[in-house]
């Protein structure tokens, strides 16, 4: 009996493991893990709250280059632009062009980006909300290691 593809995929699923060396997840994680990773598909949003200390509330939006590198204080335009292709590459986002003078092109989340936007809105928060006691506990271990 022929099997579907989507019985083959849910076959493939099971067969991901991050913990075994070979596992093709690991690169995922490795990718996914990465602090500019991160920071695009956690600034994908719709409110406009990218002042300093702002928020990420608000639904997913598709925003303008220019726009996620003023967002995102510190990334070069080539890290930036190899971080948006990797993403495209993934799947989690998509490029569009418009023909515009000058032309205009976003970053918008696909349903797999969407899928792991929370996330990220949420591991940025804990960074943000945390990174006091961290700085405390990190000061207490050098404190007491010679």
């Amino acid at each position: 009996m022929a099997t579907t593809a989507a019985q083959k995929r849910a076959s493939t699923k099971a067969d991901y493991d991050a913990f075994l060396a070979l596992c093709p997840s690991r690169k995922l994680l490795d990718r996914i893990s990465d602090k500019w990773v991160v920071l695009v598909l956690a600034a994908l949003r719709t409110d406009g709250s990218h002042r300093f200390g702002a928020d990420c509330a608000g639904e997913p939006r598709p925003m303008r280059y220019s726009e996620l590198s003023r967002l995102l204080a510190g990334v070069s335009q080539k890290m930036l632009t190899q971080t948006l292709r990797s993403l495209e590459r993934d799947g989690l986002i998509t490029r569009t062009v418009t023909p515009t003078v000058p032309v205009t092109v976003t970053y918008e989340l696909t349903d797999l980006g969407l899928s792991l936007h929370e996330m990220m809105r949420g591991l940025k928060g804990w960074a943000e909300t945390h990174m006091d006691d961290v700085l405390a506990h990190r000061a207490a271990y050098d404190a007491r290691t010679p």
